[in-house]
């Protein structure tokens, strides 16, 4: 008896420790799913992927969002250099390192009508970037795009830290790396336990680090992102405006630097976009919209159109809205064509229907059928076309 009883008892002990030992991989489990990858779905600003640890390494590009790369010398407009800050942000995101942001982004005098820059002959290189650029968060919250990836200004106490720490680290501390793609920059250990990868060496812009953006699922951030990380001021303006104006629609009609035309050696104008300037004129988007639009709507226009009263025709079917109509509320709070665009970007956004001036996506409303991107073939400029609705 005392044989069986022994028999017995072994198999109890060891079951007990198997218990305990499925607990404790599971507790480990848990704790590692906890700090990694979250997904929250509860609030406008934390619709995407968040992060909630890192492990206190940073990923540097440059003092300007268009540099290192071709474009040192200038800048390019706003949505170039956002597609290129997205692709930091999601490199930053891949590797769960911490972006290195500019403190400035430089702005291109094409597009700003807006306290226009001056440039001195006499100033210095430094001088001349501080005149042509906007302090980054004038333009982006910060705080809340570090609930998505945590980003710190190149300008930071923390950052000169970071400057420090890694340079005592040595070879250590810092890679400046060309040429490397984040999959080796996360996967190779030479690369994945520095403190600072330094993207700097590198002979591309940040913009031609992402060509594979027609790969929707290698997109970490979508377009919508860095529009909606406005700064704080920037969005309660566009708050403020859409509040007055109620239920609206809306379209934007890029004209400007889109209808330019060059001639070919016969003297010909030819364009990119051929049916874009009939497309944009009055008389062709009360046409187009009639179907999407209602007559007697509230119609809120975003352009890069300079002739006074170009849209004035559409009164006739629709109550038409400008942002000049809210001079009263960003007046006060923008300092140049960059901010302005972003807070009517937030109001387009936030009509009942947006109508855009490229379909981008096959859901799209959009004022003309020409692709957006066509770089290379000049074409006549196409006019005629049914005007009647």
């Amino acid at each position: 008896m005392a044989f069986n009883r022994t028999l017995k008892g072994k198999p109890k002990a060891v079951g007990s420790r198997i218990v305990v030992l499925g607990a404790t991989v599971c507790a480990i489990a848990l704790l590692f799913l906890l700090s990694s990858v979250v997904f929250t779905t509860d609030s406008p600003k934390s619709q995407y992927i968040k992060y909630s640890s890192y492990d206190n390494k940073y990923l540097y590009w440059g003092t300007r969002i268009d540099c290192p790369g071709k474009h040192c010398g200038s800048c390019e407009g706003l949505g170039h250099q956002e597609s290129s800050l997205r692709c930091a942000l999601e490199e930053a995101a891949y590797l769960r390192r911490t972006f290195v942001m500019p403190s400035r982004m430089c702005i291109n005098p094409i597009h700003n009508k807006k306290g226009i820059l001056h440039r001195s002959t006499n100033a210095t290189s430094e001088d001349q970037w501080a005149a042509s650029s906007c302090a980054m968060d004038s333009l982006y919250d910060a705080e809340l795009m570090s609930e998505t990836v945590p980003v710190i200004f190149d300008n930071s106490k923390e950052w000169y830290k970071v400057l420090s720490t890694s340079m005592k680290l040595g070879d250590r501390g810092v890679a400046h790396v060309a040429g490397v793609s984040r999959v080796e920059l996360k996967e190779n250990n030479q690369y994945s336990n520095l403190m600072l990868i330094n993207r700097t060496a590198s002979p591309l812009s940040w913009f031609m680090e992402c060509k594979d953006r027609n790969n929707r699922s290698a997109i970490m951030l979508p377009y919508s992102f860095l529009p909606s990380m406005a700064s704080k001021k920037l969005r309660e303006a566009a708050d403020k405006i859409k509040a007055l104006l109620g239920d609206y629609d809306a379209i934007h009609v890029r004209r400007g630097d889109k209808i330019k035309t060059r001639k070919d050696r016969f003297g010909v104008s030819r364009t990119l976009h051929p049916h874009l300037d009939r497309d944009t004129r009055p008389e062709f988007i009360r046409c187009r919209i009639a179907k999407w639009v209602a007559p007697g709507r509230t119609l809120f226009i975003a352009s890069n159109e300079r002739t006074p009263g170009f849209f004035s025709s559409l009164s006739v079917r629709y109550r038409l809205a400008y942002s000049s109509n809210y001079s009263h509320i960003i007046d006060p709070v923008i300092e140049n064509n960059y901010q302005l665009f972003m807070i009517e970007r937030l109001i387009l956004r936030g009509a009942k229907r947006f109508i855009k001036t490229f379909k981008e996506d096959e859901t799209d409303l959009s004022l003309s059928d020409d692709p957006k991107k066509n770089t290379k073939k000049w074409q006549i400029p196409v006019y005629d076309g049914d005007e009647t609705c």
